[in-house]
């Protein structure tokens, strides 16, 4: 059985035990299966579990969030359906603790605040359009923003979303800022990235553990691309 590539470096692998098993996604990859047919994360974990442990067959993998592919950083999975049933519980009730970074091509006004929308996802067209007043179709959704400082020509953002809707901080970021995120060309930047991800990390997650009770917190180091380079200089 040959070694899956993603881990070949372990760098990948932030944190696993009995019940969970946390990665730093990079971006690109889905988390879970879709209409494309790519291989997502979900499959890459499921094959390293059943090459660690050994297993004659497919091992229990279990989803109970998404970033989407573009984006990069944390990630929990769960390895027992019991750690899948409390993580869904936690992450339904808002009991998870979410920041991300993102760089923009200018800085906000207001430097730090709190955004209020309500979201409509388009299926069809895979987007989510964000209105500042209640919505028949629409979902609440809320985040808090800050401004960390520059990064060469760009600025860093720390954002802690409070609800987790599809392209929630990137549809509310480019509406209600007017600071779509560097490469999201679907939410008005001007110019894709070479790699075609989008300057969105998944940071650092903090749950309570779903069997042990643990307060737990995972921290993503910022991928190895270019267009973070100048990021990297708050967290070293």
């Amino acid at each position: 059985m040959n070694r899956p590539n993603i881990w070949s470096e372990g760098r990948e692998i932030l944190f696993e035990d009995n019940h969970l098993l946390v990665i730093n996604k990079p971006a690109g990859l889905l988390v879970q299966g879709d209409a494309t047919g790519d291989e997502p994360l979900s499959k890459k974990a499921a094959e390293y579990l059943r090459f660690k442990y050994k297993k004659p067959g497919e091992a229990f993998i279990g989803v109970a969030h998404r970033i989407d592919r573009p984006v990069s950083g944390v990630v929990v999975l769960a390895k027992t359906s019991k750690a899948l049933s409390r993580l869904n519980e936690m992450f339904r009730d808002s009991l998870v603790n979410k920041t991300y970074w993102a760089l923009v091509g200018k800085a906000p006004v207001p430097e730090h605040g709190t955004l209020v929308h309500w979201l409509v996802k388009d299926a069809v067209r895979n987007v989510t359009k964000a209105y500042p007043e209640k919505h028949a179709q629409g979902l609440r959704s809320e985040l808090h923003y800050e401004l960390l400082g520059p990064a060469g020509n760009r600025y860093l953002l720390q954002v802690n979303p409070i609800t987790g809707r599809p392209h929630q901080i990137r549809t509310q970021l480019a509406t209600g800022l007017g600071t779509p995120i560097v490469g999201d060309v679907k939410y008005g930047f001007l110019a894709p990235l070479p790699d075609v991800s989008i300057a969105l990390h998944a940071r650092q997650l903090q749950l309570q553990h779903p069997v042990t009770k643990e307060l737990m917190t995972f921290v993503a180091p910022l991928p190895d691309a270019p267009h973070w380079d100048a990021a990297r200089a708050f967290y070293q």
